[in-house]
């Protein structure tokens, strides 16, 4: 694949309110900067929080740092986004391993850790921010820029 080639993204947390609305808005800004025609979204494993819009910190750290919410509304993941994207990203293991029950047999999406991208990182869950202070959602920032760095750099590569 090339640069102009169009991909497809999937990023899921477990409520889909943290990690992975601001892995959406990330990934989908790097994309575009970068000329990589992408579609993009997130969902979560449970849907406790479906149709909410995301934590109103996330919303702070991704918008003081130039990354756009707008349509992003919270969902869970469905059978069809094994079929539907390319590649799906879990934030942590417990929910890696939540898609990996749900994925079908036949599913051609990749399915693997977000973090599993970044070469030399301490880190290899997206640590959970919501029961913390405004710091913890400043450094999953950092490490999903990081990832989504990567992720750019990996679709840039013909396969």
């Amino acid at each position: 694949m090339t640069a102009n080639s169009s991909h497809s993204v999937l990023f899921v947390c477990l409520g889909n309110i943290c990690r992975s609305p601001l892995a959406e808005a990330v990934f989908r800004s790097k994309a575009q900067q970068a000329g990589i025609s992408a579609s993009v979204d997130s969902a979560g494993i449970i849907n406790y929080h479906a149709g909410k819009r995301p934590d109103p910190r996330v919303l702070e750290v991704g918008q003081n740092n130039g990354y756009s919410f707008e349509n992003s509304y919270s969902r869970q993941v469905v059978t069809a986004d094994f079929n539907n994207f390319d590649y799906i990203f879990a934030m942590d293991t417990d929910n890696l391993e939540a898609l990996i029950s749900l994925r079908p047999k036949a599913s051609p999406a990749q399915v693997g850790l977000f973090l599993s991208l970044v070469e030399h990182c301490d880190e290899s869950e997206v640590p959970d921010p919501y029961y913390g202070g405004i710091d913890g959602f400043k450094h999953t920032l950092q490490l999903i820029e990081q990832a989504s760095e990567a992720l750019v750099e990996y679709l840039r590569e013909p396969k």
